[in-house]
């Protein structure tokens, strides 16, 4: 048998073995893993929101409280929304009171209280819970987004845990409450493109 027979027959072989051996391995299917876009919410006005409406921007996901340390946050928030929105950048501002308590308000106070101090303009939904039991579907999701070690610690731990989203609807990074704007804003820049 001549030398380029060979070669073919072992690469053919080879084929065979891998086939057999990779039979089992499933590559993944990005088209349809979860988005957020799969996820419905209430508004503060009480009314059902699909997120499927934000489909094709870029969104800022925060959890926020009225009574906090970092409650001045919104002021960045709201700097940012202004200057990102025409390109097609969202905030989705969750309130929540499981941290000390510093959410007491009801959604329309809360309302009442960003725009009166922060002037904030994006929208705002009904008040949630982010860990725990109770909570929403929406942050479960955002929470489990891009983990890969099943033992991590996944829980949101303060107010103002912001989760940017792509244009594609999957989660693109976390950024704990600390994190300021100078570390997350080139990240919305990047993702708007």
């Amino acid at each position: 048998m001549k030398k380029g027979n060979w070669i073919l027959l072992v690469v053919v072989f080879l084929c065979l073995v891998a086939m057999v051996v990779f039979k089992g391995v499933r590559v993944p299917d990005t088209e349809n893993e979860p988005t957020v876009y799969d996820f419905s919410v209430v508004d503060n006005k009480g009314k059902e929101v699909s997120l499927s409406d934000y489909k094709g921007k870029v969104l800022l996901i925060v959890n926020t409280a009225t009574r906090c340390g970092h409650t001045p946050q919104y002021k960045d928030l709201q700097d940012l929304y202004y200057k990102y929105n025409h390109l097609g950048f969202e905030i989705l501002d969750f309130p929540c009171n499981q941290f000390a308590e510093q959410a007491p308000e009801s959604d329309e106070e809360i309302q009442n209280f960003c725009t009166l101090n922060y002037h904030t303009t994006f929208p705002r939904f009904h008040k949630i819970n982010v860990n725990g039991d109770s909570t929403i579907a929406l942050y479960d999701f955002l929470k489990h987004a891009n983990v890969v070690d099943p033992e991590a610690d996944v829980n949101i731990h303060w107010n103002f845990t912001k989760f940017l989203i792509g244009k594609d609807g999957k989660v693109i990074c976390r950024f704990e409450t600390d994190q300021k704007r100078d570390i997350f804003e080139p990240e919305i820049i990047e993702a708007l493109k």
